[in-house]
């Protein structure tokens, strides 16, 4: 078969084009420019003009772009999109149902959303790691003296989410209830993993979502069915919310055990946390999760049920993995034996200081963890489902 791949800038472009041709599969790069056109009847012309140039049998994207879906309507050409963001609003938008569109999801709650709304053109997909790329990268010495080269006790990859387009603070003039209720709201899902009420919560109180309206005008797209409670929830109170967790986890975390830290946010600071910036994550990353003793992650709080890209790279490479609670880990892995995961601000603590002391057990998980990937869960797996939706 041969596929036609629409490059940007997306994680695992390699990665999924490697294991595409390793499958025996022709691969043709396009790249695609997601801009805002004035016409689009011509920008869907000129598409179909390039997918049929190209001799392809099927297009794929990382997400879900609807003028490509569109151009593989009218042609007739099977579409494949992974999407790898939370929140991703365009999954809700209309060429998601389009017959030709497989639209793959790695959060098994928002598959189960479209199944039971009768949508049978989403499929539910975990993301993945390769680990033969992964396992390849044993050469630290080339980074010896540099700042971040040590063995760590505990790390962490991801933004603090302390960037200047955080949209909570632009709710400058809520009133005094609202705020008072969404503080509530977002300091008692911080204590809650494994479910999330603020969607339904903000549902149930239309008053809120009006006042926040006022002072950042979200409104759903014409052509997709978003709600308007989805997009505060999702793009503005649980952002939030993991902002908040982020700091007040990694902080203790820091203070007791100390932290290695990377992030885009190099003025970030805490007592015990050694910010060491933004590091490719492509590059430089793997030799971070090979080298901490733990690797945290943390999930952004719009990942209802899914299993963060993060948490498979770290145990694609080798790394030990400690996870707050996400239920679609339970399908897949087998916690204190592949992983482990924690469930409240005193169980993290706990769990850290225990791995760090027995450091057998700690090993022996990272290395079962990394099995379970090599053995199910790579590209080359994700490839052949993909493939066979068609």
């Amino acid at each position: 078969m041969k596929i036609l791949f629409l490059t940007w800038k997306s994680l695992g472009n390699d990665d999924v084009i490697d294991a595409f041709r390793k499958e025996g599969h022709e691969v043709a790069e396009l790249a695609y420019a997601d801009e805002v056109v004035e016409n689009e009847a011509a920008a869907v012309a000129d598409l179909k003009s390039q997918f049929g140039q190209s001799g392809s049998d099927c297009v794929f994207s990382f997400n879900i772009f609807p003028l490509v879906a569109l151009a593989c309507k009218e042609l007739g050409m099977p579409y494949l999109s992974w999407i790898y963001d939370s929140p991703y609003v365009r999954v809700y938008h209309y060429s998601v149902a389009y017959p030709t569109s497989h639209v793959f999801v790695f959060d098994s709650s928002i598959y189960r959303e479209f199944h039971e709304a009768g949508i049978q053109t989403v499929h539910f997909l975990p993301m993945a790691a390769n680990t033969e790329r992964l396992s390849a990268m044993r050469d630290f010495g080339m980074f010896r003296g540099t700042q971040w080269y040590n063995v760590h006790e505990v790390a962490f990859i991801g933004s603090m989410y302390t960037e200047k387009h955080n949209f909570y603070d632009r709710l400058t003039g809520i009133s005094d209830y609202t705020r008072g209720y969404l503080e509530g709201l977002m300091a008692a899902q911080k204590q809650v993993y494994g479910y999330n009420f603020v969607q339904e919560t903000l549902k149930a109180h239309p008053e809120l979502i009006e006042d926040m309206r006022q002072f950042l005008p979200m409104t759903p797209g014409h052509d997709s069915v978003e709600s308007v409670e989805y997009l505060f929830a999702q793009y503005v109170i649980n952002r939030q919310i993991t902002a908040m967790e982020r700091k007040e986890l990694l902080g203790e975390v820091a203070e007791r055990f100390g932290l290695d830290l990377y992030t885009p946010d190099q003025g970030f600071r805490m007592k015990g946390c050694t910010n060491h910036g933004k590091v490719d994550y492509y590059d430089m990353a793997p030799y971070v999760f090979k080298t901490a003793k733990i690797n945290l992650n943390i999930s952004l709080r719009s990942i209802l049920a899914g299993m963060p890209l993060r948490a498979f790279d770290i145990m694609g490479a080798g790394g030990f993995l400690l996870t707050n609670f996400q239920s679609d880990f339970l399908e897949f892995f087998v916690p204190g034996e592949d992983y482990v995961y924690f469930e409240s601000r005193a169980d993290l603590m706990d769990k850290i200081a225990y791995y760090l002391a027995h450091e057998e057990e700690r090993k022996q998980i990272a290395e079962n963890g990394f099995r379970k990937i090599e053995e199910q869960h790579t590209y080359r797996h994700r490839v052949r489902e993909m493939l066979s939706c068609l």
